[in-house]
């Protein structure tokens, strides 16, 4: 956000920002979006948080406001201009690649996964496929999360990628499996979270967490 003021102030542009309360949270979004077609926005630039927002941008689209998905691309190609992200599912697959290197023996695994949310939004799924895979865990649907039925994964739970999300969500895994000792998260706000529920078991030695982010 800082550099994206910066440039737009260099440039001689007008730059507003709008975010919702918490990933997943489209309401506040869509608002944004009507309000930049009714000031006469040249661009929107946008994380969507799902794809209710789509009726919205192709609105936008459609008065001639440039869209640019950023991070996560839109599901309707119509709804958007360009795609500026990371490969998250490369990134998935290399943070994998070393957690399963860093880790040697992986047999003995027990692996936690904190995803944003169970809606299968297209970066939560990328970055979650791409760490198994990486870790080498045969996933066979790589368009949805949970096709998986290795037993080295304890099993995935909503963290809403911030801290309070991933305490809560590590607790519950916690209390399935209390050996965990491997912990994917989205993000690092939900990393956070995971390693408070894991010091506050006093097990913050037993795991290595790792976060997969754009």
């Amino acid at each position: 956000k800082e550099g994206a003021e910066k440039a737009a102030t260099d440039a001689g542009l007008d730059f507003q920002s709008y975010a919702g309360e918490k990933d997943g949270d489209a309401a506040p979004q869509i608002t944004a979006i009507e309000n930049c077609i009714a000031a006469g926005a040249k661009g929107i630039l946008i994380t969507a948080s799902n794809d209710s927002v789509i009726p919205s941008l192709k609105d936008a689209r459609a008065a001639g406001i440039l869209v640019i998905a950023l991070d996560t691309p839109i599901a309707d190609g119509d709804a958007m201009d360009m795609t500026f992200a990371t490969d998250n599912f490369e990134a998935g697959k290399l943070i994998g690649q070393w957690a399963a290197a860093k880790m040697g023996d992986t047999a003995g695994a027990k692996i936690a996964m904190l995803d944003i949310n169970k809606d299968n939004i297209s970066v939560d799924v990328a970055r979650d496929t791409g760490f198994l895979t990486g870790f080498g865990i045969e996933v066979p649907d790589l368009t949805v999360m949970g096709s998986e039925k290795d037993a080295r994964v304890v099993g995935h739970e909503s963290s809403d990628a911030n801290p309070e999300g991933g305490q809560r969500a590590m607790e519950t895994l916690l209390a399935k499996d209390p050996d965990i000792n491997v912990v994917y998260t989205i993000n690092e706000p939900a990393a956070e979270g995971a390693f408070q529920a894991l010091k506050a078991a006093g097990k913050e030695k037993q795991a290595l967490v790792v976060s997969v982010d754009g």
